[in-house]
């Protein structure tokens, strides 16, 4: 309610009006904030009367009188801006609900725009209040002893004109409204920095939170400490404990040391190793990369020079997690040839386990963040030669549990010969009889696991190698596919793949899926150049090498990329290289974990060979640059 509103807009505060007639008590009457002087009227001698002459009870509040001029002139024109300024200032009052000044302080702006003009309040005549202890509403006292702190002193108290100028100076405005809804805030503003805590490196992240995640954007710099409490500096809590730590991981509190256990868990147990939190940290998308590469190196002693375009090739956006690399007719130097991955891999990977039969290679390498979420690595070979001491033709497994999804990987070499199909069916079903695996990890789905099958036992089996199927025409008809072929689309020379053809009639690779593919065949080569086999047995052009896998779950791999890496010629076969997305699935700590074990003398050598790789670089270009100015001087 305003003290200035009509009188048909006041009502009562509190639980009764006050008394009417003459038994009424006798008040006071009311100071108004524009009174100068008080005037007090006898009530005992005359009858109240209900409504004075402008129709207004002596009870109700009456609107503050209109200032009179000390000086004639135009009184009326004055009065009558000055009451119409008055009432818009008090409806503006009660119309606005999110005014936070009262009514008053525009009443005292007014007095104080009044009182530097030169005019002087009129006393209000016939107007009678309540008393502070009468019978009037507390409310209606409170807002009358609010009035009084505005109350003009008297004419003789007042302060001088410049006084007043300064009181208009400091009248108090109303609150500016915001036009439209004020922006949503970000949940959790904080999370942003501590991002890089829940990853598995900032140097090179393999998964992206596509579409909510390109709501989850990767950070690809590092981090100072004085920069990353620069960034948190919203969260007090988050600062002190990455100061503590002196890192950007996720600080640990002593109690979650206490009761953190990794000797039995569960699937959804707190604090697992291995279980859903921990998944979901360094996996949010809960998929797996792995690069799978395959190559018949034809047993030659010297390697490429550059391994750079056979693992990281320039036209893929990041490094996957998981390397796996088999060789048939492999180089006589085994540990020079992991070397050299290790070299080309660098530091950021290290070798999980190495297996090999014969001059059958096969190389895991994971990131080395990783290492601790696999388990136990167990491997198992197979020969398929007649004479069991030659070891070219067989295969050799490996197989693990990365957190709870198992893989098995495998490569193989079958028998050759153009015509040799049969022979080749016989090598695949005694590899997946003999090959022992798994031996003491536990089956992850025990209920969907065939004895005879070593391939139905794991979650997810990659299996790759030469396999030596042939296309069913001759060198001719196949060469002219070959150039009539546009884009890059196989179909018609794919028509006549012995492989294709088996795996239609389900006689081999039961269960296991390939990539469409789209490059030209991988065998023979002549060494070092891209025209195939000129020599006189004309061999005819073949997808000898492939890359095949299976699931027990649909749609458990994702295939990213499968083709072949044409730079690499010193052997009659050209790589064959498919990158993929494996879903993983939480599991049990109560496997044989690996303990992080891996290979550290190799680790250590590839280091040792990056960081003098590196030396002979620099040391070739300031040799260069410093005889460059020699022959200009």
């Amino acid at each position: 309610m305003s003290e200035y509103g009509e009188g048909k807009d006041l009502e009562w505060f509190g639980d009764s009006p006050p008394k009417q007639g003459a038994a009424a008590k006798c008040n006071q009457p009311l100071k108004t904030s524009l009174d100068v002087t008080s005037h007090q009227t006898d009530c005992g001698e005359h009858n109240l009367p209900t409504k004075d002459a402008e129709g207004f009870s002596p009870y109700q509040p009456r609107p503050p009188p209109l200032p009179r001029r000390l000086k004639a002139g135009k009184s009326g024109s004055v009065d009558q801006s000055i009451r119409t300024r008055r009432l818009r200032n008090s409806q503006e009052s009660l119309s606005d609900r999110a005014e936070t000044c009262s009514s008053t302080d525009s009443l005292k702006e007014d007095q104080t725009l009044q009182g530097s003009s030169g005019f002087l309040p009129e006393a209000p005549t016939g107007v009678r209040s309540q008393e502070s202890e009468g019978s009037g509403s507390p409310v209606f006292r409170n807002r009358v002893s609010s009035l009084s702190e505005y109350e003009p002193r008297p004419h003789s108290q007042q302060s001088d004109p410049t006084d007043l100028r300064a009181r208009v100076s400091r009248a108090r405005l109303s609150p500016v409204q915001p036009i439209g809804p004020l922006p949503s805030l970000e949940k959790n503003f904080t999370s942003v920095t501590l991002r890089p805590a829940n990853r598995i490196d900032r140097d090179c992240l393999d998964y992206m939170v596509h579409g909510k995640e390109k709501q989850r954007e990767r950070l690809h710099r590092n981090l100072s400490d004085s920069r990353l409490l620069e960034n948190m500096g919203s969260d007090s809590a988050s600062v002190h404990s990455v100061r503590s730590n002196y890192s950007v991981l996720s600080p640990i509190k002593p109690q979650d040391v206490r009761n953190r256990s990794f000797l039995e868990g569960s699937v959804l147990g707190n604090g697992a190793l291995l279980g859903a939190d921990e998944l979901d940290r360094y996996f949010p998308e809960r998929r797996l990369g792995i690069y799978v590469a395959t190559w018949n190196m034809q047993g030659e002693k010297g390697l490429p020079v550059n391994l750079d375009d056979l693992l990281l090739p320039t036209d893929s956006e990041f490094a996957q997690d998981l390397y796996v690399i088999g060789v048939q007719e492999g180089c006589p130097d085994r540990r020079e040839w992991e070397t050299r991955l290790q070299e080309t891999l660098g530091p950021y990977y290290v070798m999980l386990y190495a297996a090999s039969h014969g001059v059958l290679y096969l190389s895991v390498f994971v990131r080395r963040d990783l290492i601790w979420f696999c388990s136990e690595v167990e491997h198992a070979t197979v020969t398929t030669r007649i004479i069991s001491q030659i070891k070219t033709k067989g295969a050799v497994g490996v197989g693990f549990t990365f957190f709870g999804t198992s893989f098995l990987f495998i490569t193989s070499h079958f028998t050759s010969g153009d015509s040799k199909v049969y022979e080749r069916i016989l090598d695949y079903n005694k590899i997946i009889e003999a090959l022992a695996l798994p031996k003491g990890l536990p089956d992850t789905n025990p209920y969907r696991s065939t004895p005879s099958d070593v391939t139905t036992k794991f979650d997810n089996v990659f299996w790759f190698g030469d396999f030596n199927f042939r296309l069913s025409k001759n060198r001719v008809e196949v060469e002219n596919i070959i150039n009539c072929t546009v884009g890059r689309q196989m179909g018609t020379l794919l028509e006549h793949d012995q492989l294709s053809k088996e795996l239609k009639d389900g006689s081999i690779f039961k269960g296991f899926q390939e990539a469409p593919i789209h490059f030209l065949p991988t065998y023979k080569f002549d060494i070092g150049c891209d025209k195939y086999d000129t020599s006189s047995k004309q061999r005819t052009p073949s997808y000898t090498d492939r890359i095949l896998f299976r699931s027990r779950q649909a749609h458990d791999i994702k295939v990213i990329k499968y083709t072949s890496c044409t730079s690499i010629k010193t052997s009659d076969h050209r790589p064959v290289i498919g990158v993929f997305q494996a879903k993983l699935r939480p599991g049990r700590d109560n496997i044989p974990l690996g303990a992080g074990l891996f290979d550290r003398s190799l680790y250590l050598e590839g280091i040792r060979r990056r960081i003098t790789r590196e030396l002979k670089r620099r040391d070739a270009l300031k040799n260069q640059s410093s005889s460059t100015i020699c022959a200009i001087a």
